[in-house]
């Protein structure tokens, strides 16, 4: 079995592939730490799973996702995420991830989807399964920053947890006229006027770290 851990995060990385390694000790693993890494390994290797953030520089993780979905859709993708499922999840699985972790999850958890994943099936948390039956029956009401892009949405939580412009365009390497033109959508699409308005709106609706 060969694992593509994807992750600008080395430390977590190594961390990843030493638990993972106990657990799957037949397993082979790669790294990558950026967006640009990871389509090149997708075309050239054979890969039996990619777990994969969001948060990656260049092309964020869901981006990636649909990428490697594009190039080779029997490649299974879990997600793992430092947010919260009612945030990402939805967004993950219908762009073609086969399960959506969070970071603070209980390690046995990740082993049990990985080896559900494994078997050719999809890990769906009851949190999400919830999630997706609302979504599926049109229960809950669009919010507004449902409206948004996933880069649209990834760059509206960096705003609301008080980075500026200019580290937002570093942090996601993108130029400072990109994550303005996105901004600027953002505030169109959500009829704000301000950083301080998206603050308040993500504090509002739970959505800050």
């Amino acid at each position: 079995m060969r694992i593509l851990i994807a992750d600008d995060h080395a430390i977590l990385r190594g961390g990843l592939i030493n638990s993972l390694t106990r657990a799957f000790p037949e397993a082979e693993f790669a790294e990558a730490g950026s967006s640009s890494d990871i389509l090149p390994l997708i075309r050239n290797e054979k890969w039996d799973l990619v777990i994969l953030d969001i948060n990656m520089p260049g092309r964020n993780g869901l981006e990636v996702l649909k990428d490697i979905k594009e190039c080779n859709p029997e490649i299974p993708v879990v997600i793992l995420s430092m947010y919260p499922e009612d945030q990402f999840a939805i967004r993950s699985i219908k762009a073609g991830a086969s399960a959506y972790i969070t970071k603070d999850t209980a390690f046995p958890e990740l082993i049990n989807a990985i080896r559900t994943i494994i078997e050719k099936k999809q890990y769906i948390t009851s949190s999400i399964a919830s999630l997706l039956t609302s979504e599926i029956r049109g229960n809950t009401s669009k919010q507004l920053h449902e409206t948004l892009s996933d880069r649209e949405f990834q760059v509206f939580k960096m705003i609301a947890s008080g980075k500026t412009i200019s580290i937002i365009a570093n942090e996601l390497s993108l130029s400072v006229k990109t994550i303005s033109v996105y901004r600027t959508n953002i505030l169109q699409k959500m009829n704000l006027k301000n950083n301080a308005e998206i603050i308040f709106y993500a504090f509002k609706n739970n959505l800050t770290e």
